[in-house]
């Protein structure tokens, strides 16, 4: 469990709280004082969450827990497990969480991109990779189903087409410039750090190469029941997030010094960088339910779900909170 005092202090805004609508005031209390996030260590993606208990307590919360894992893919199954109630997590792992018939459902987006694909030379396309070796931290997590929906997507079978290697983040970059593997997904800080010493070459940029970049990567995801039992708490968390991921794309210097000093970061200006290319603050621009149907699509192509997509938005997402945060936020 995160040091909570020393995350309070890293997570605390100057003027965080101006954008409190006056209706707010007027809402039911939230029914849980008590909310719990996953932490994971060096994640920049999920940074709105980080970074939003000072939005939580002007919300009514007083218990706000981060609890750590050690990788996105164990947060998750804590989520249906109801160890955690919200994260701004991933759109693949969580359709295929819901197909699984885990009780998650997707309450808004957050932004799109964040994620590329590096791979050697020789690989200058997605169908390129047919037969080759692709890295990943294990089969099912984050970075394989996203690879696997890339695949999916232009008629190659990832179970039968390519060689999975599994392995630890960190070793990555030297199993591709080794020749080890041929291409993997990263996120930042990694994908900044392989940009900057030139090992292999993106081949996919999901924040600038449509058309990923006109859909979520990462959305506000919720455990069912939290959501049923307390939905004026599920709207005021959700609302917290969303102004959080506008702070990040107002003040990504400041973001990135608490960031650094809650433990999520460790270099202020790879962070700050992140967070500039990163398009965050774009949650009323794109739709959340096509990026839901769309991902469902994508992973079903690739063999890793059975559902159909309309039954993946229609067991897997919730969209009243957001439509009434629309209308409350407007630009």
């Amino acid at each position: 469990m995160t040091n909570r005092r020393e995350f309070v202090r890293a997570s605390a805004t100057a003027g965080a709280l101006a954008y409190l609508p006056r209706a707010l005031a007027a809402e039911p209390p939230p029914e849980t004082r008590r909310i719990r996030f996953p932490k994971i260590p060096v994640n920049m993606c999920w940074a709105p969450a980080y970074v939003s208990e000072a939005l939580l307590r002007a919300e009514g919360f007083e218990d706000i827990r981060f609890v750590d894992y050690p990788e996105a893919s164990k947060a998750y199954p804590a989520l249906a497990a109801g160890q955690i109630d919200v994260l701004t997590g991933f759109v693949a792992p969580t359709v295929f969480q819901i197909d699984a018939g885990n009780p998650l459902v997707v309450l808004a987006g957050t932004h799109p991109g964040c994620l590329e694909m590096f791979a050697a030379p020789y690989v200058r396309s997605v169908r390129d990779l047919k037969g080759k070796k692709v890295g990943v931290g294990a089969l099912r997590d984050p970075g394989h189903l996203f690879m696997a929906a890339f695949l999916g997507h232009v008629g190659i079978d990832p179970s039968r087409d390519i060689k999975w290697v599994e392995g630890r983040p960190v070793e990555r970059a030297e199993q591709l410039a080794s020749g080890a593997i041929d291409a993997f997904m990263a996120s930042p800080p990694v994908s900044l750090v392989m940009r900057a010493r030139k090992v292999g070459h993106v081949v996919v940029n999901t924040t600038t190469d449509r058309p990923w970049s006109q859909y979520f990567c990462c959305m506000v995801t919720a455990n069912r029941d939290f959501v049923r039992k307390h939905p004026s708490a599920a709207k005021r968390a959700t609302r917290a997030i969303l102004k959080s991921s506008e702070l990040c794309a107002s003040d990504p210097e400041g973001t990135a010094r608490n960031l650094v000093q809650g433990g999520i970061a460790k270099d202020q200006a790879l962070t700050v960088q992140a967070l500039r290319e990163i398009p965050y603050g774009t949650w009323r621009n794109f739709d959340a339910e096509d990026s839901v149907r769309y991902y469902a699509l994508r992973l079903r192509e690739a063999g890793l779900i059975k559902a159909d997509p309309k039954k993946i938005v229609a067991e897997g997402t919730d969209w009243r909170f957001l439509n009434e945060l629309k209308k409350e936020l407007k630009a």
